[in-house]
């Protein structure tokens, strides 16, 4: 046998790594050993929110390749089996069988750490109790849903505004709870500007979620039984049959850390352009476990996605398997939904913009998905930051219906292209009235940034 590559954790950056890896190297030259601590692979976590709606029938509509399929391609992967020490001077890690519990030690030639992120579950009283779920993983996903369906009460409080919090909210009110959604927060998704936030709380407001900002939750009352019963906060308490935290999550690295490898300010692993631990010429990682150079601020930042954790795989795999890849960045473009309402962000924030150092000129338009003719144009409000003096776009919020949503790719392709708003103005969109207006609401949003930075240039007021 020849060179052996240990893979840490087999969702996403994990099993594509691995993938890529079998894919350039042969089973008789390259052995591939995952371990997962967990009952699932290669499984979208991103998805457990419209499993819980209903919108996906089932778990293992999640899964994009099972674990026999994994096996059937040459690579040892090994469930339920936790790596709990990593010795990177005798280039082996210690694992543990969740089941037996017996531990065991496996060299390694290459090494990729894919150990994701963990949910943020702050030390409150009765964080812990009963009746109180996370959904982070398959198993909490199908934990969450038989606790709904054996629910005697119709209160669900949803703890965090973030994008799990909210697609969660929209699920469970789809299901007929009554839904408290509490977070510290001026407004929900915090990624986006208090002014886009708060137009996502109307249309939740809307959907019959009640909104509870600016506020600390302090605890979880618990009943005779043990149950969660209330969501306590300073102002007061909310009852509830259920309880679901989508308060976020932080890189899983402590594992890491006590290997003594390298991390980022955010707690994330840093890594060079091929994903190599910087240091370790033997080591990569990847996904949400690791910082990532934003483009737009040329900064490291923590941005848990699923895109960045499947190109992550795929580049660490390449490496890992003797060819060659790299990942230069990212721009930071998410997007969500709550009902038909949609939600997109690229790029920098305000916040986002400040703490980078930069200046710059903001406007918001309102505009419509198609001609303002055409059946069915819904309203669309697009916000749009500009560099001062340079006007290159620094990022762009969308909140719409209608096919608003994907009209961030634009703007990601422009930020990474590192285009100015007014060379936006000249890009060659499509056009037909069920589609798009004659000046997509992009396009109108770059010439009203156009217009604020040769107001500043000219004395005018921005």
């Amino acid at each position: 046998m020849g060179e052996r590559m240990v893979v840490v954790g087999a969702d996403a950056t994990g099993m594509a790594a691995a993938s890529q890896a079998r894919r350039l190297r042969g089973v008789e030259e390259f052995e591939i050993v995952v371990f997962e601590k967990g009952n699932d692979a290669s499984y979208s976590a991103c998805g457990i929110p419209y499993w819980v709606a209903g919108d996906v029938a089932g778990a293992d509509d999640l899964i994009a390749r099972s674990v026999a399929e994994h096996r059937a391609r040459d690579i040892d992967l090994r469930m339920r089996t936790e790596v709990v020490e990593i010795d990177t001077g005798r280039k082996r890690v210690r694992s543990r069988d969740l089941d037996s519990g017996a531990e065991v030690w496996t060299s390694y030639d290459k090494l990729v750490i894919a150990t994701g992120a963990t949910p943020v579950r702050p030390p409150l009283p009765g964080i812990d109790a009963e009746g109180v779920y996370g959904v982070q993983t398959l198993d909490d996903g199908q934990a969450l849903i038989e606790a709904l369906e054996s629910a005697t009460g119709r209160e669900v409080v949803v703890v965090g505004a973030g994008y799990i919090g909210v697609e969660m909210a929209e699920a469970l009110v789809r299901r007929g709870f009554d839904v408290t959604m509490i977070t510290r927060a001026a407004e929900p998704m915090a990624t986006l500007d208090p002014d886009m936030g708060a137009l996502v709380r109307e249309a939740m407001v809307g959907m019959g979620i009640r909104v509870v900002r600016d506020t600390e939750v302090t605890g979880m009352r618990t009943g005779e039984d043990g149950r969660v019963c209330a969501v306590t906060t300073a102002d007061g308490e909310y009852p509830a049959a259920v309880v679901v935290l989508g308060i976020g999550v932080r890189p899983a690295t402590d594992l890491a850390r006590d290997a003594g490898l390298p991390l980022g300010e955010s707690g994330g692993l840093l890594t060079d352009l091929a994903q190599r631990v910087r240091g370790y010429d033997d080591v990569w990682a990847g996904g949400d476990c690791v910082e990532v150079f934003d483009l737009v601020s040329n900064t490291l930042r923590y941005i848990p996605l699923g895109t960045h954790a499947n190109k992550h795989g795929q580049v660490i795999g390449s490496g890992v398997g003797g060819g060659y890849a790299t990942f230069p960045g990212v721009v930071g473009t998410a997007m969500s939904k709550v009902c038909d309402l949609e939600v997109a962000r690229t790029g920098l924030g305000e916040k986002d913009a400040r703490l980078a150092g930069l200046q710059f000129h903001c406007v918001t338009i309102e505009s419509t998905g198609r001609a303002g003719y055409f059946p069915g144009a819904e309203p669309m409000t697009v916000k749009m930051l500009a560099e001062r003096r340079t006007g290159r776009l620094l990022g762009v919020q969308i909140v719409g219906r209608d096919g608003a949503a994907k009209r961030i790719d634009i703007a990601a392709v422009a930020l990474t292209a590192r285009m100015t708003v007014e060379q936006v103005t000249a890009l060659d969109l499509g056009y037909a009235p069920p589609f798009s207006p004659v000046w997509d609401p992009i396009l109108v949003a770059a010439r009203a940034a156009v217009r604020a930075v040769a107001s500043a240039h000219s004395g005018g007021a921005a």
